[in-house]
């Protein structure tokens, strides 16, 4: 029969996490964050949600994604502004040793979704490519020719 071994003998490769800490740190600063912003009291931030986050391996830096309804600069400029304030919070909430410096990004993947979703409702057709001018010409010069 073979013995159990118990949690206190579990080498460090054998987490019983099924993920890595980054990716944990990642979903607890990011609530951390989004539930701070939630609070502040400034209207720059009126609609401005947390999207994700990207803690650095070493805990340096943690990247915030967001987007906003209202001006992308204005909510910047204030989440920079209130940065030390979230990073207290966040010192407070989470047990690591060091707090990340926190640097807050635009989300583009909001403005990406709502492109493809622009494509998908129009004709299909892609207006900013060079290829669609190439095609263009080349169903012109099919017309012509079928034309003759």
């Amino acid at each position: 029969m073979a013995a159990k071994r118990s949690s206190r003998g579990r080498s460090r490769s054998e987490s019983t996490h099924r993920y890595p800490r980054t990716a944990r740190l990642d979903e607890v600063v990011a609530e951390v964050v989004a539930s701070e912003v939630e609070r502040l009291d400034d209207p720059r931030l009126d609609l401005t949600t947390v999207t994700g986050c990207d803690v650095t391996n070493d805990l340096a830096f943690a990247t915030i994604w967001f987007t906003s309804h209202t001006s992308d600069a204005d909510a910047l400029a204030a989440l920079e502004r209130a940065a030390p304030r979230i990073r207290g919070v966040l010192g407070r909430s989470i047990r690591v040793k060091q707090i990340p410096e926190l640097i807050f990004k635009v989300d583009p993947s909001i403005a990406t979704g709502d492109r493809i979703d622009a494509l998908l409702r129009g004709d299909g057709h892609r207006t900013d490519s060079l290829d669609d001018a190439d095609d263009t010409s080349r169903r012109g010069s099919r017309r012509s020719r079928g034309s003759r």
